[in-house]
């Protein structure tokens, strides 16, 4: 798959002056090397790279790429042209399927995962990578059917008080050449504002491809600190798909938030004291984030699927607000007890997802990958903890009587001992 490169970033808020943005050193090297070795890794031998400001510095560095094993190919934009604009100039020179990344990003991610979600979706007009974040607020964020067709986009800055999906845009996608059809020549244009808006308002699909790798942008100062702190301590490479990753599982109502039994509606989700705090460590930490919930409540009739989303999306965005995220939420509809006025029949079965069976947690291992023996089950039920041990899991309880393996009293207690005793 040809690869196209993005490089026409300034660096302004880097304070860039002598060369453009995508050369900066990362782990002594160009970002836009990194880059280049990842895409040959899984086999990409034909890029193109896109640049203006200081183009000559990029094409010095690599010539024609035979040093790297690779061949480059590079077009400068007469002016600034946006992400969308420059690849415009692309139109006549791309296969029907091609990949582009964003010079400023860095990454290190299973890329023939990445178009293996692809190749299933060949009528589309392309997958765009999406992950969560830490600031979804300055971020353009996506969102998704249960099949990751994008459905909505909503672009940087977000109207107040709204509630979205913590699906944040990477760039990086995957396009078949119909993308052409929605870019103007010679006009600037941005994927995440112009093109990714226009496409989901056509009858075109455009699906995501969720990820918890390493994919982060290095625009500011203290990001490019952490990134390269991160590249030092071996992160970026570690948290590779192909590898193995340990994940704490959370109950969601009792553990994230306060019981909503009552009255399950996002307008009553609130967060308990020191929850955001707790997912922040699990964050910075090697370890995954997912929720696991049984939501009877839409089996008895309660509620629907769409307030469940609701506030699953109000615990995204009150969690992103302070930093936080998940990497993903599972939860379970079913209820096999009938009897309940309203009830949704179909819904009223003994599924294999509803704790204590393992059936989320196992779910999550195949979609990210991850290390059921050395992850963690944390809840405020045995259901949750016969779920974590049914699944293979360590297990921690908030609350007590649970005979789970460790007892806390609050979710905070409960990551802090985890990250405790893993130094």
């Amino acid at each position: 798959m040809q690869t196209v490169i993005l490089a026409g970033g300034r660096g302004t808020r880097l304070g860039l002056k002598d060369i453009p943005k995508p050369m900066v050193e990362i782990g002594g090297k160009p970002l836009i090397e990194h880059q280049i070795e990842l895409a040959k890794k899984y086999g990409a031998k034909d890029f193109f790279i896109l640049s203006g400001h200081l183009a000559e510095v990029i094409e010095n560095y690599f010539n024609d790429g035979s040093k790297w094993g690779v061949k480059i190919h590079y077009v400068k934009e007469p002016y600034p042209l946006g992400t969308a604009g420059s690849l415009k100039l692309l139109e006549d020179k791309l296969d029907k399927r091609f990949m582009v990344f964003y010079g400023d990003v860095v990454m290190d991610f299973d890329i023939n995962h990445f178009v293996e979600f692809d190749k299933k979706h060949p009528g589309s007009i392309g997958t765009t990578l999406v992950h969560p974040n830490d600031h979804p607020f300055d971020s353009d964020l996506v969102d998704v059917d249960k099949n990751f067709l994008v459905t909505e986009i909503f672009p940087k800055p977000h109207a107040k008080g709204q509630f979205l999906k913590n699906l944040v845009n990477a760039a990086v996608y995957i396009f078949s050449n119909k993308i052409f059809d929605f870019i103007q020549k010679d006009i600037m244009q941005d994927f995440g504002k112009d093109i990714l808006p226009l496409i989901i308002k056509s009858n075109e699909k455009l699906y995501a491809y969720l990820t918890h790798e390493y994919i982060k942008d290095m625009g500011t100062k203290d990001r490019l600190e952490e990134v390269n702190s991160d590249f030092r301590q071996g992160k970026v490479a570690r948290l590779n798909r192909q590898n193995k990753r340990p994940c704490i599982f959370l109950d969601r109502d009792g553990v994230i938030n306060k019981n909503m039994d009552t009255n399950p509606i996002a307008e009553n989700f609130e967060l308990l004291d020191g929850a955001a705090e707790a997912i922040k460590k699990i964050n910075k930490s090697d370890y995954l984030a997912v929720v696991v919930t049984n939501q009877p409540m839409i089996a008895k009739g309660f509620v629907g699927f769409d307030e469940v989303n609701k506030t699953n999306k109000k615990m995204e965005t009150l969690l992103g607000a302070d930093g936080a995220y998940l990497n993903g939420i599972y939860y379970c509809p079913h209820h096999p007890e009938k009897g309940f006025e309203g009830e949704v029949k179909e819904l009223k079965i003994d599924c294999e997802c509803r704790k204590p069976k393992p059936g989320m947690l196992l779910r999550a291992a195949k979609d990210f990958n991850i290390d059921l023996k050395n992850s963690y089950m944390i809840g405020d039920s045995i259901r949750d903890i016969e779920a974590g041990k049914n699944a293979g899991c360590k297990t921690i309880s908030v609350g007590k009587g649970l005979l789970a393996d460790k007892e806390t009293k609050n979710l905070l207690e409960a990551i802090d001992f985890i990250l405790e005793s893993q130094k």
